[in-house]
């Protein structure tokens, strides 16, 4: 075994072993500990910024886009964000031994399931150092031990991260081994992480379409797979205009390098002429570049200050990650739908409008994690829905599916009480 082998294979024993411990702790521990991860990240920013000005140094001088420059860097601001995520997850309610669908069968076995941890998770991400933290919090919450391996591009903040949040667990008494950094960026690591079924349960890959492929194909645990999102927002023929022009303008440019952000815009064809304009100055102002069909550019294409160019393709069902967005022109809501089950990634999909027929027909049929009436698509995240932060979102159908938080982490046992019965 060589010695980057034997690193995963002693960090992966003793994550496993820190697991049972962990499956023991209080609630008051545990919240102990993320208080500290939290307060550490307000007061001990200089070796973790340091660090990541070093990762941004480097990633621009490799050549990394705008979108991937833009998920590995760290501010004060972004740090005291991370830490009122943590803050959000200790206050929560702690989802272990929770008791649930208890009910006592007619021969008088008492029976119900308790949720418990899973175990041991594997998280392979890439890019996003607040990975490291929010991962390592709602696994330290929900009673799981945790092995990290982020990418390359952010090893340094990683390794900044990492070291804090085990230093906040030890300090609360809580083994630290239950958070395991591993600081080998050698991708053959990646695969060898991918065999080790005999003490990672479940292994969350969070980055680009390669990764999460790579990882689906060679895990020989469970895998759960997401966080590629092909987003749309339909504007139907009820909408109202001013809600479609702040839905769509916040689902695109509040943060276009992100999976929930805005992909591709509908517009049902009666909206089109007096709609389309309004959008197109808005993202023109924000430097939006609008790939459009025939009747959605001949709409757009003669207004001043607006980027619109004929789109091809391939932009339908594209996750842009940047300030770009395909423009349809529709005649139905059944196209609309039609539209969104052949290019979706059953992701986040919205609908604008004031008919309640076609909003509820909209829920009842798109094929997505998280669906919309008259909200932009950029909600869909852990903290936004109340889950204080996320591991991943779930594109999946079994198991967990959008913002992964407590509860999905957590599986249960059944617990049955009997006074002696014997099965006839």
């Amino acid at each position: 075994m060589n010695t980057i082998s034997a690193e995963l294979e002693n960090k992966a024993r003793a994550a496993r072993e820190a697991s049972r411990a962990l499956r023991k702790l209080s609630t008051d521990v545990k919240n102990r500990a993320l208080l500290n991860i939290a307060l550490a990240l307000e007061e001990e920013q200089g070796p973790v910024l340091e660090a990541n000005a070093h990762d941004y140094q480097a990633g621009q001088a490799e050549g990394l886009s705008e979108a991937m420059l833009d998920r590995l860097l760290l501010t004060p601001e972004r740090l005291a964000a991370m830490a009122a995520d943590v803050r959000s997850v200790a206050a929560l309610p702690d989802p272990v031994g929770e008791s649930f669908d208890a009910r006592t069968l007619p021969n008088g076995l008492q029976v119900a399931r308790r949720r418990v941890p899973i175990g041991v998770i594997g998280a392979v991400y890439e890019s996003r150092p607040n990975v490291t933290v929010d991962i390592s919090a709602l696994c330290l919450k929900s009673g799981n031990a945790v092995i990290l391996r982020g990418g390359s591009e952010a090893a340094h903040s990683n390794a900044a991260l990492a070291h804090l949040v085990r230093q906040g667990i030890a300090r609360a008494g809580a083994p630290e081994d239950a958070v395991q950094f591993i600081e080998s960026t050698d991708r053959a690591l990646v695969q060898q992480m991918l065999k080790l079924d005999r003490y990672i349960d479940l292994i969350i890959p969070r980055g680009g379409a390669g990764l999460i492929q790579f990882v689906a194909r060679e895990a020989t645990m469970p895998v759960v797979t997401g966080g590629i999102g092909v987003c749309h927002t339909y504007v139907d023929r009820a909408a109202d205009m001013g809600k479609a022009v702040a839905i769509a303008y916040n689902a695109k440019v509040q943060r276009p390098t992100v999976c929930n952000s805005l992909d591709t815009l509908l517009v049902h064809a009666d909206t089109a002429p007096r709609l389309l304009p309004q959008i197109a100055r808005e993202w023109g102002k924000a430097g939006v570049e609008m790939r459009c069909d025939s009747r959605a550019l001949s709409i757009v294409a003669p207004l001043e200050e607006v980027r619109a160019v004929p789109a091809s393709p391939d932009d339908w069902g594209k996750e842009f990650l940047a300030l770009i967005a395909a423009v349809r022109v529709v005649d139905s809501l059944d196209e609309a739908l039609e539209h969104i089950e052949r290019y979706g990634s059953g992701h986040s999909e919205a609908i604008v409008t004031e008919d309640y027929a076609a909003a509820m027909r909209f829920l009842d049929e798109v094929d997505a994690a998280a669906v919309y009436v008259n909200a932009s698509t950029r909600f869909t995240d852990g903290a936004q829905f109340g889950l204080g932060a996320e591991v991943a979102i779930s594109t999946n159908r079994l198991h967990a599916r959008g913002p992964m938080g407590l509860r999905e982490l957590t599986t249960y046992k059944w617990t049955i009480l009997g006074t002696g019965q014997t099965r006839p």
